[in-house]
């Protein structure tokens, strides 16, 4: 059968969540818990590959398996196995033919920031920082120009493995509660550290450093160079995939709950 978890994951120990030889990631912490629950190994596949040190509010990954266990055995079983800061929430048998990643019709992620002039102590690691004030409005006009389907190439990582540059930014809110600003973006997928970009120029226009209208030029620049700094992964949530309703997944996780 082809089995679905949703998990919750803190990633500030972990080199990212795509295997590596180190074994300090968050795939390879999640298929040793596995292997050791079931006996056997296992191979997952996920909706959205994080960065190092980024965090995972619902994760989805999807594997096969002839073992025929009751969904609660599966988050209570694999979760036995795994570290403190990784969990799973849900267990769900799902179609043959569904799949984490290409399924997906969406990938949400969050930014938290704090606005502070001292940096975090209790949150370090968990929000990013600025010790600049933030204009609201003027972020606001910036993020309207990456709204829509665009050539993100100014705000693609070198290492960027993608086939095109070419996105669909369907969302980006910006809020503020107290010091804290939350930043939601939703796009049918992402670039390699296109997120830390787009957030490395937002906090420019912010900051009144550049001018809203800025990032209307540094997307049309189609160069790297053109943008801001890459935005310090401290903060940033991927909040999971957007599903079609007939698959019947959860579409949140307690830990949402959490976020400012």
């Amino acid at each position: 059968m082809r089995l679905a978890l949703g998990l919750s994951y803190s990633g500030g120990a972990y080199q990212g969540w795509q295997s590596q030889p180190s074994g300090q990631t968050v795939q390879d912490r999640l298929e040793a818990a596995l292997a050791a629950f079931t006996t056997q190994p296992v191979a997952t596949l996920c909706a959205g590959r994080t960065d190092a040190g980024v965090h995972g509010l619902m994760q989805v990954v999807h594997f096969d398996t002839p073992l025929q266990r009751e969904p609660f055995s599966w988050v209570r079983g694999t979760n036995a196995h795994l570290p403190a800061d990784i969990a799973v929430q849900w267990a769900q048998e799902v179609p043959q033919d569904f799949h984490a990643r290409a399924s997906a019709l969406a990938r949400r992620y969050a930014y938290v920031v704090l606005e502070s002039p001292v940096r975090p102590s209790v949150e370090a690691g968990r929000v990013g920082w600025t010790f600049r004030p933030l204009d609201g409005a003027a972020m606001q006009a910036a993020a309207q120009h990456l709204i829509g389907e665009h050539d993100f190439t100014s705000f693609r990582a070198s290492a960027c493995q993608a086939l095109s540059p070419v996105k669909q930014l369907r969302r980006l809110d910006i809020q503020r509660r107290g010091s804290y600003w939350r930043f939601d973006f939703e796009a049918n997928a992402f670039l390699h550290h296109m997120i830390r970009n787009l957030m490395g120029c937002l906090l420019q226009v912010g900051q009144g450093l550049q001018p809203p209208t800025w990032i209307a030029e540094v997307l049309a620049a189609r160069d790297r160079n053109a943008a801001a700094p890459t935005f310090s992964p401290d903060g940033l949530y991927f909040l999971g995939p957007v599903y079609d309703a007939r698959w019947g997944l959860p579409e949140r996780t307690a830990a949402y709950d959490w976020l400012p």
